[in-house]
């Protein structure tokens, strides 16, 4: 069974492609989406080959987003897509109506197409094709049915949620919807406090294309999905229905991230709390190793983006030749910090204290105007380290 490369557009014209994504999902024709505008998918000769892991029922070969290496296409059957869906809307409110905002050719916007097919509901959809803004939101908003009955989903990356939060006729439509599902990237606990306070209700939500999409919300895991971390590193396993069946003609990345059906071998890190809540602090190749010590960036920039001078931190490890490597902190001072005195290294380390292990206490800061980013709105890591050349308090 060969596998179509599928053009998605932004806007409202990606919704002619509904029908040929109900298609793919009762068993159609396989497709591998891609953004219109951009190359197809090359289609090598193993692409032409239907894999016999997936029993004849794949349905969406999806790159993924990882930072490094040759891309990797996830194998998704509908049998994966379809857990998925019904463990979301079990965790939620029931199947409703969904608006997108996200690009269609990724798993998240992928999923609210999907989720809208299943719950025989028409999507609705932002303008995105000049830009994400809080207008455009507003206005496909404005476009959707008052349906008491059905409730009104949408998801957004955190970027997306600050802007809208910043406009105040974007967050009463916000208030509206009876969930808004955070992922993507990192959601700092801040902007869902001001989310809560302004009566909008946010979901965090973990999960990449290997897993269909959000697998954990709230740092709990939906149905049928099964958290596990390994001792010695903290690395996160998931296992599940909506795993995918492995990376399409790629057998040895395919045996190293999925040591068996059904289990996903990510490339996170994190820990449980008291009440069994994940908590994701980094991916394992960003953690830093200071004189033999491990440090979590997430830990680092919680703490370092909860004073109230600062608005927006990452850590990065960058090398060193007594440690091998420090604790190095880029961060875009808060909107309304008036001093005229940046916060220097040594400030920022007596501010920490007490509130971070010694050995996590930054040793290089710098001030920048706004964060690097790449993909939805991920810190661009590489790009923040090169602007630490010279190390040193």
């Amino acid at each position: 069974m060969r596998i179509e490369p599928l053009a998605v557009p932004t806007g409202p014209a990606v919704l002619d492609l509904l029908p040929r994504l109900a298609r793919a999902l009762d068993g159609g024709r396989p497709i591998a989406p891609y953004a219109a505008g951009s190359p197809p998918p090359v289609l090598a000769p193993d692409w032409a080959r239907e894999d016999s892991d997936t029993d004849g029922d794949l349905a969406v070969v999806i790159g993924t987003s990882g930072s490094t290496g040759t891309p990797k296409r996830a194998m998704l059957t509908s049998t994966n897509l379809r857990a998925s869906i019904d463990a979301t809307h079990a965790r939620l409110d029931g199947p409703g109506t969904w608006l997108l905002t996200v690009p269609g050719h990724h798993i998240a916007g992928l999923q609210v197409l999907l989720r809208a097919i299943t719950a025989d509901s028409a999507p609705h959809v932002v303008d995105t094709s000049t830009g994400f803004t809080p207008r455009a939101f507003i206005d496909a908003v404005d476009t959707m049915p008052d349906q008491p009955s059905a409730p009104a989903y949408v998801s957004l990356v955190p970027t997306q949620l600050v802007r809208l939060l910043d406009d105040v006729d974007a967050t009463e439509r916000l208030a509206r919807f009876a969930a808004v599902l955070v992922g993507g990237a990192a959601t700092d606990p801040r902007l869902l406090e001001r989310a809560a306070a302004a009566d909008v209700t946010a979901v965090t939500t973990y999960g990449m294309s290997e897993t269909a999409g959000g697998c954990v919300y709230s740092g709990r895991p939906l149905d049928g999905t099964r958290v596990d971390l390994d001792e010695s590193t903290g690395r996160i396993h998931l296992t599940g229905p909506t795993v995918a069946a492995g990376y399409l003609a790629d057998p040895e990345r395919t045996a190293a991230a999925f040591p068996r059906p059904g289990t996903f071998r990510t490339d996170d890190v994190g820990h449980l709390d008291d009440d069994g809540v994940l908590h994701v602090d980094g991916r394992i190749d960003d953690v830093i190793t200071t004189g033999g010590l491990k440090v979590a960036p997430r830990i680092v920039e919680e703490a370092v983006a909860a004073l109230p001078q600062i608005g927006e931190a990452v850590a990065v490890g960058v090398p060193d030749p007594e440690w091998g490597q420090v604790v190095a902190v880029a961060v875009v001072p808060a909107a309304d910090t008036t001093t005229a005195h940046p916060l220097t290294v040594s400030e920022l380390r007596e501010h920490l204290r007490g509130i971070l292990p010694d050995h996590a206490l930054p040793r290089a800061l710098r001030h920048v105007t706004t964060i690097p980013t790449r993909g939805p709105g991920k810190p661009d890591r590489a790009g923040i380290r090169a602007l630490f050349d010279a190390v040193g308090e």
